[in-house]
This record gives structure tokens, C-alpha cells and sequence, in this order.
């Protein structure tokens, strides 16, 4: 996939996914749904508009980082409009927004080589947000890692992601020695200890998993990581023991069943819709998404599953990977080992949040709420993934 026709081959394919997708729900209603249409027809001039933008004026870069992420945000887009029309239209304001971002960082930043002297703004950053919603959160579905700001919510957490990266990025960059890692290790567990008095499992299981992605990049030594993990199970230890919603999540995860009417209601009904939807699916808009809690946020992959089939679940953790791919290969050409750890960490972000959240929801780990990148409903991570995509994007075009 190197040459321009295979571009346009490819945005095709994500136009006809998208009009499809959005005919179906069209004729489904009764009257026809004529918003529906007018709704895919704006995502496909978006992502028209976009991929021109990039193409046109800067040819170097890899392409296919934006046509893969429009392609993940449009299957998002058309399951949370079958499921909630109001929450659709802010998630495509969300996508207007995000696409804007993503262009702007790639026509405004200069070479992100000249930001690694930053190192300390990003710990002040990754600390502010970090910690924000211990003091200042609201608890919502038994996490407390929402603020509340004249009447809308965000998560702090999704914004320290962009800090967490930069600073890791910063301060390995030039390791030399076991003393360079003492600073960054002790700021990875100031941030895991906020996630963990946060009871936002998933977000920490996500930090440690890209802090030690970052780590054995930059340092090369598998010890380092043995030692991570090994402290990791010991911090899990120490909070399981600790924390009753710690050992809950990990009873359930053991066996739902019997808290199928209460603590494992979300597991148990999210299970039952996949396993209902088959290979193929019940059919878009044909069946009972709404019996599953949270369906457009933590659990829109089983809704996914059960309407249009266990075949799209993998279609979809596939376009996933090729956006990993395409995401790590701009840390391969990257010349400078701060755009080269940028490029792994927030590759790592996107990697570790879908097998997290698809994990949890399919009972492979314990469930943890967070959200699949570009698919689940939310303005805070719609906004930071099309960020991230968007530096992944600027060192791509240096790395040619």
C-alpha cells in the first residue's frame, strides 16, 4: 500500500462502508430517516476533505494513519446514530473538531524535534491532569475520573495521555545509565497511585503498559521490564488487598455468573449480546443493543457484534492493527530518538486501549471502563486520539 491509487482505492472502500452503513439505517426507520443521509454524506465530505488536504500539501507523509482512523470513527459514528441520534450529533461535532486538530498540527507545529528540551512543562502537564480528578472529580459508573465544567464532562485523564507520552519521550531520549530512570520511574507511579485512587483500573493498566513499551524502546535491556512487571503484580497485590472495587472487578472476571442481576450485570449482558449477533449479526437496527448498560461508550463493541456480526469484530480489531502498523512504521523512520519514542508511545496508547477495552468486554481480563479509540461515544478521547494521530502524523512527514 505505497502508491496513490491505492489510497484512492482505500478511501473509496471507507465511502461505501460509511453509505451503506447509513442507507441501512435510512430505510430502516418508518418515515425514512432522511438524517441519516445527511449525516454520512458529511462524514464522507470530511473525510474527502481531509485526505485532500494532507495529500495535497503534504505528499510526504503517510496517508493511510487518516483514512484508517475516518474509517474506525464512521463504524463508531453509524452505531451510536442506530443508538442514541443526540449523542451522534455531538460525536460528529467531536469529529469536525478532531479532524481540524489533526490537519492544524500537521500545517502549524515545526519539527517536533525542537519541543524535547520541554521535558519539564510535560511532567507539570502529565501531574495536572493526572491528578485533577482526585481532587476535583466526579464519580460516575463507580469511577472517579470526571470533571464537571458548567454542566460537561471531561476526562482529565485523556488529556494527561498527550503529557504522559511527551515527557517519557523527553526524559529517555538520551539514557545512558540505571540513574536516568529514577526521576521517570518515580512520576509512573505518582500517576498509576492517582489512576488507582481514581478506581480507573483501565487507565492504569493502559499508562503501565505504554510507560514499559517507552522503557524497553528507549533502553533496549529486557530486565528493566521483568522488573516493572514483577513490581506491577506487586502494586496489583497490594491493591487488591486494599480496595474492595479491585477485588470485585477481579471476582467477576473469575466467574459472572453469579453476579449476573448485580455487580457482573455489565459483563454478563454484553457477553450475551455478542454471542447473539453470530458471525454475521441480527442485521444493522434489527436488534437489542439496549439491554446492554453503556452501550455507545464502554461497551459499543458487543452492540458492534451483535447488529452487524462477529465477522466486523475482527474486521474492525484488523483495521486497528493496520493503524498500529502504519502508526509504529513512523517510529522506524524517525530521526531522532525523542520523535522515535513519541511515535512508540502514543502507537502503544492506541494498541494497549483497544486490547484493554475488547479484553474487558469479552471476559478476557477483568472489565475496566474505558472507551475504543474512534469507535465509543466521547468528546475528550475523540479529541486527544485525533491529536495523537495528528503528531504521529507530523513525524511521519519528517521520517521521508
Amino acid at each position: 500500500m505505497d502508491s496513490v491509487k491505492d489510497e484512492k482505492r482505500l478511501l473509496r472502500y471507507a465511502y461505501l462502508l460509511c453509505l451503506i452503513c447509513f442507507l441501512n439505517l435510512f430505510f430502516i426507520s418508518d418515515p425514512f430517516d432522511k438524517g441519516a443521509l445527511i449525516v454520512g454524506g458529511v462524514i464522507c465530505l470530511l473525510m474527502g476533505y481531509s485526505h485532500f488536504i494532507i495529500r495535497r500539501f503534504y505528499p510526504d507523509g503517510d496517508k493511510y494513519i487518516l483514512i484508517f482512523a475516518c474509517m474506525l470513527s464512521s463504524i463508531g459514528m453509524v452505531m451510536i446514530y442506530r443508538l442514541n441520534r443526540g449523542e451522534a450529533i455531538r460525536q460528529i461535532i467531536w469529529f469536525i473538531i478532531g479532524i481540524a486538530f489533526f490537519i492544524l498540527i500537521v500545517v502549524i507545529l515545526p519539527e517536533l524535534k525542537k519541543y524535547e528540551k520541554y521535558r519539564y512543562v510535560f511532567l507539570v502537564g502529565t501531574l495536572l491532569f493526572m491528578s485533577m480528578a482526585t481532587f476535583f472529580g466526579t464519580e460516575i459508573n463507580g469511577s472517579k475520573n470526571w470533571i464537571r465544567i458548567g454542566g460537561q464532562l471531561f476526562q482529565p485523564s485523556e488529556f494527561g495521555k498527550i503529557f504522559f507520552v511527551a515527557y517519557l519521550a523527553s526524559a529517555l531520549k538520551d539514557y545512558k545509565n540505571f540513574k536516568n530512570l529514577i526521576e521517570p520511574a518515580f512520576i509512573v507511579m505518582i500517576s498509576l497511585g492517582f489512576m488507582v485512587l481514581q478506581k480507573d483500573l483501565g487507565s492504569a493498566l493502559l499508562f503501565f503498559s505504554v510507560s514499559i513499551t517507552i522503557l524497553y524502546i528507549a533502553t533496549s535491556k529486557l530486565k528493566y521490564v521483568i522488573v516493572c512487571f514483577v513490581l506491577f503484580v506487586i502494586g496489583g497485590y497490594i491493591s487488591y488487598k486494599l480496595f474492595g472495587h479491585v477485588r470485585l472487578r477481579f471476582m467477576i472476571w473469575a466467574n459472572p455468573w453469579p453476579y449476573q442481576n448485580n455487580e457482573s450485570f455489565q459483563v454478563v449482558q454484553g457477553m450475551y449480546s455478542i454471542a447473539s449477533g453470530g458471525l454475521f449479526g441480527s442485521g444493522l437496527g434489527l436488534g437489542h443493543p439496549e439491554f446492554v448498560p453503556v452501550r455507545t461508550t464502554d461497551f459499543i463493541f458487543a452492540a458492534i457484534c451483535e447488529e452487524m456480526g462477529a465477522l466486523i469484530g475482527f474486521a474492525i480489531m484488523i483495521l486497528y492493527f493496520l493503524l498500529f502498523y502504519r502508526c509504529m512504521r513512523a517510529a522506524v523512520y524517525a530521526q531522532d530518538n525523542f520523535s522515535r519514542l513519541l511515535a512508540v508511545g502514543y502507537s502503544a496508547v492506541i494498541g494497549s486501549q483497544v486490547l484493554v477495552i475488547v479484553g474487558g468486554v469479552t471476559n478476557m481480563i477483568p472489565l475496566t471502563g474505558i472507551t475504543l479509540p474512534l469507535i465509543s461515544y466521547g468528546g475528550s478521547s475523540m479529541l486527544i486520539m485525533f491529536i495523537a494521530l495528528g503528531i504521529l502524523q507530523k513525524i511521519s512527514e519528517g521520517g521521508r
